[in-house]
Parts: structure tokens; C-alpha cells; sequence
């Protein structure tokens, strides 16, 4: 099973088939690929972008595009020390004719502040970078998520957009 790691933490794409899993049950896909059944806490809003990704964009599109399923998928990012889920990650397609390949994120609420969505935003922008295509990772986040913007800043993105309170950050390679 295909996986990058940090010092704290592991990310995990999922394949069509996972997501199929993960969709019926998160703890039967935990268990499926040796992990410690997780009790995440999320917020409802980030339920409803879940839920609409399965049957929108990550089902479909891992299906249609298996060889570039990574750029499609939700990617778990698990802590290694308790080999437990703490949110998920994961691009929004693949890279545009710029070079720009857009990533989204989502940290368990009993995880956060711990700078896990940092070092998660951090190696999943530096594996994107390992292709000579992506010239530049895109983030967007609502202006009044000051816990993300945070987040973004420490990862050395900049402010390139403000379009009705929805932001756009962008890290060049």
C-alpha cells in the first residue's frame, strides 16, 4: 500500500475500491488496512463536503482516471503513534495547464491545535512538488477560518485572492 510519512504522521490515498469501504463504514475500511479504529470528531459542514465528494468527485473520478487516482482521492492522515485517523486531505484533480494542483483538508476536532494539519499540508505539498508538472499548490479557505489561514501562513503560502470572503493561497514550487 502506497503511503508518504513524516515525523508524526502517515497519509494514506485511498483507491476506488477503499472509498467504496469508507463509505459504508469507516471503521471496517480502518480495520482493512491495519489501522486502529478512529473516533474522529467533525464538524457538520465538513460532513456535508464529505458526503458530496464520495458520489461527486472522488467515486467517479477514481473510477474514470485509476492511474492518476492520487490526485482524486481522499488521502487519511494518521498519526503514527496511535496508528489512528486524524483527518483527511486530499487534491481537488488533477494539476490545471498551469501547474496548479488545489488541496483541501479537514483535522479531527479532538486533534486540533497540535500542528498536525501543518505537517500533513507540508508533506502532501512536498509530494506534489516531486512531479515537475506541479508548479504551484492552490488552497482556498473562508476568511473567517483564522485556525486555516494560520495553517497556510505556516506553511509559507500566500494571499493571492479574496472573492466574497472565500480565499484563495497559493505556494509556488
Amino acid at each position: 500500500m502506497f503511503s508518504i510519512q513524516s515525523q508524526r504522521l502517515q497519509m494514506i490515498p485511498l483507491t476506488h475500491e477503499q472509498l467504496l469501504l469508507l463509505k459504508q463504514d469507516r471503521k471496517l475500511l480502518e480495520l482493512s488496512i491495519g489501522l486502529t479504529p478512529s473516533a474522529m470528531l467533525i464538524d457538520p459542514l465538513y460532513i456535508k463536503e464529505i458526503e458530496d465528494a464520495f458520489d461527486s468527485f472522488w467515486l467517479p473520478n477514481t473510477l474514470a482516471f485509476p492511474d492518476k487516482h492520487l490526485w482524486y482521492t481522499g488521502w487519511e492522515i494518521v498519526l503514527k503513534s496511535t496508528n489512528t485517523v486524524i483527518g483527511g486531505m486530499g487534491f481537488a484533480g488533477y494539476p490545471n495547464d498551469l501547474g496548479e494542483a488545489e488541496i483541501g483538508y479537514m483535522i479531527d476536532a479532538n486533534q486540533q491545535n497540535k500542528g498536525f494539519a501543518t505537517e500533513a499540508l507540508q508533506l502532501l505539498s512536498q509530494w506534489a512538488f516531486t512531479h515537475e508538472f506541479v508548479k504551484a499548490i492552490i488552497v482556498h479557505t473562508y476568511a473567517d477560518n483564522l485556525p486555516s489561514r494560520r495553517i497556510l501562513d505556516k506553511c509559507g503560502f500566500t494571499l493571492r485572492g479574496d472573492e466574497a470572503g472565500l480565499l484563495t493561497y497559493k505556494l509556488n514550487r
